[in-house]
């Protein structure tokens, strides 16, 4: 009903074929990215207020009714599909039912959605079926630089055009342009993915000469970058650097806060998981039926949890109430305290029951996993499904992929190499861990300066980590985990994430030097996503005990001299966690 007016006073100027008249508009756009399901204000287990949609969407209405909703926009640029038990339940656990996320927004009245690369990894079936849903609604999901390999055309809508209070604006989108370098191509068959430049530049001109509006907007799913020139999958300050004709770049992915206003181009981006939201205006002239003057700025907003909308809330209570009914399932039990912190340091029970269950998946000799956040304790007792986002929170597929023993080492080398660094007495730093300036505590915080979701290490083999020898000696493999001879030149069967397989990290292609493009051809299995293989393993198991997810199927690795090692990590692992 939001749209209403908005859409009878558009109909109404495109029948009458009218012009804007004379005189000066002021458009208010409004822009959410990244926002990865964090759609509901309450979490699901302990009630608490969490930053979410049904928070932004009162500040939408009292924009649009501040400004008038004709003079409002809103749009997201992407990662819409997937990062909580909302998305995840209506992508895989009712896939039959409509899925939530067209309903929401429709409700909340966005006039577009780009495609982001966590969007595709939801595969065709998933964000296919979100495609119509949302154009049912009326609501474009816009990717112009997802192109169709049988036909070159774009598989999703490139832009759209809107009528706002007479003005015609334009609305390009464009997803991520490195996909294929995260995903498998079972999740983008069919698809290829053209770098933004010089793509969106070439359609804005496009845009420009057929559609002739008074207003461009550009919204990218992609990272801001350096502005250099240098990384595909953030490009936005290369975007804004060259692009013209534009008024307003909307970008994404990298999950950081980010704005460039100036009085005639603005960049804008939200940062992630509804916290803030971009609100940026422009100011068009109208003199003799053309536009004399424009011009725009932006600004971010911190969207406050505690103020929800609660007729939305009223709206989606029982589908609220079906996710919390999910994710309070009882799953089974856990002995003792896992914590993914301890994983940077040695072998640990977080790590081992990843090992475990990926070791269970024939034909797997040896398996690679790294911790998927950087300080999450899943508490023992009763296990919810709730906890297995703790454990695992990506919707990664686990694939068995062929490598050679020289390949599984310089693998290793190279991952390691993210994490520590060369030590040559105990009073060095091992962990590659920096300083942080916390500006409001007046005190320094350290972290590590790589993601780190691409620290792997491997089960299945026996082996330590020299941190006194440089990045290439570091790694020395003895055995397989059984005692087996360890051969370089031997094929091993490996289970690794489908994110990794497809080269994700780097530590495939820059590391074992392995073309990910023609990973199929390794791939020897594939199995469901590894958070449905672990829920599977505890379910079946009943209770995880450290002995159940230890022992000689894992092997052993550690980092070695003990002299300087143990007082280096201890220390370091103390100044990342001991508070």
């Amino acid at each position: 009903m939001k749209k209403l007016y908005i859409i009878i006073t558009s109909v109404l100027m495109i029948l009458s074929g009218c012009s804007p008249e004379d005189g000066t508009y002021t458009l208010k756009i409004i822009s959410t990215n990244d926002v990865h399901g964090s759609w509901f204000d309450e979490d699901y287990v302990t009630g608490e207020q969490s930053a979410s949609l049904t928070a932004i969407n009162s500040y939408v209405d009292s924009i649009r009714k501040a400004e008038g909703p004709e003079n409002v926009i809103l749009i997201d640029a992407g990662d819409c599909l997937q990062g909580d038990n909302a998305s995840y339940y209506y992508n895989y656990i009712v896939p039959e039912k409509a899925h939530l996320f067209p309903r929401i927004a429709a409700y909340m009245g966005y006039d577009a959605i780009i495609v982001g690369n966590h969007d595709i990894e939801t595969g065709h079936n998933i964000y296919d079926k979100v495609r119509k849903e949302l154009e049912s609604e009326g609501i474009p999901f816009l990717a112009g630089n997802a192109i169709r390999t049988d036909s070159g055309k774009p598989y999703f809508q490139p832009y759209t055009i809107l009528r706002k209070n007479g003005l015609k604006v334009a609305i390009l989108g464009y997803t991520n342009a490195n996909i294929k370098a995260w995903l498998n191509e079972s999740l983008w068959e069919g698809l290829d993915f053209k770098s933004l430049i010089p793509a969106v530049q070439e359609d804005v001109n496009k845009v420009i000469a057929k559609e002739k509006p008074q207003a461009v907007i550009v919204a990218v799913h992609s990272g801001t970058g350096d502005g250099e020139g240098n990384v595909l999958e953030s490009q936005a300050l290369d975007l804004y650097n060259s692009l013209e004709g534009v008024d307003l770049l909307i970008g994404a992915h990298d999950h950081r806060p980010y704005c460039i206003s100036d009085s005639s181009f603005s960049y804008i981006n939200a940062g992630n998981a509804a916290r803030n939201f971009g609100l940026s205006t422009i100011r068009i002239t109208i003199e003799d039926g053309k536009v004399s003057s424009k011009t725009t700025e932006s600004s971010l907003v911190a969207a406050d949890p505690g103020n929800a909308s609660q007729s939305m809330k009223e709206k989606f209570k029982e589908d609220y109430d079906a996710v919390k009914a999910f994710t309070m399932k009882e799953v089974g039990k856990l002995e003792k305290d896992m914590r993914t912190s301890d994983s940077f340091v040695g072998m640990c029970d977080y790590i081992n029951l990843l090992h475990t269950v990926s070791l269970g998946c024939s034909p797997a000799q040896i398996s690679i996993a790294a911790p998927l956040t950087m300080n999450q304790t899943i508490k023992a007792g009763t296990l919810i499904y709730d906890d297995m986002f703790k454990i695992y929170r990506f919707e990664n597929q686990l694939f068995v992929v062929r490598m050679s023993g020289q390949e599984l080492k310089d693998f290793l080398e190279y991952s390691y190499n993210l994490w520590i660094q060369t030590a040559s007495r105990p009073e060095d730093h091992i962990l590659r861990i920096i300083p942080r300036e916390d500006a409001r505590a007046g005190t320094k915080k350290w972290s590590f300066d790589k993601a780190s979701y691409n620290f792997d290490s491997a089960a299945g083999i026996n082996y330590t980590v020299d941190v006194t020898k440089e990045y290439g000696d570091r790694v020395c493999i003895s055995t397989l985990a059984d005692g087996s001879e360890f051969n370089f030149d031997e094929q091993y069967n490996v289970a690794m994430t489908s994110y990794r397989a497809s080269g994700g990290g780097g530590a495939m292609t820059e590391g074992a030097g392995i073309d990910t493009s023609t990973i199929d051809e390794r791939v020897v299995a594939k199995y469901p996503e590894i958070r449905d293989l672990i829920y599977q393993f505890i379910t079946q198991n009943g209770t995880i005990t450290p002995e159940l997810i230890a022992g000689p199927h894992l092997g052993h690795w550690n980092f070695v001299p003990e002299n300087i090692c143990g007082p280096a990590l201890e220390r370091d692992w103390n100044l990342m966690f001991g508070n």
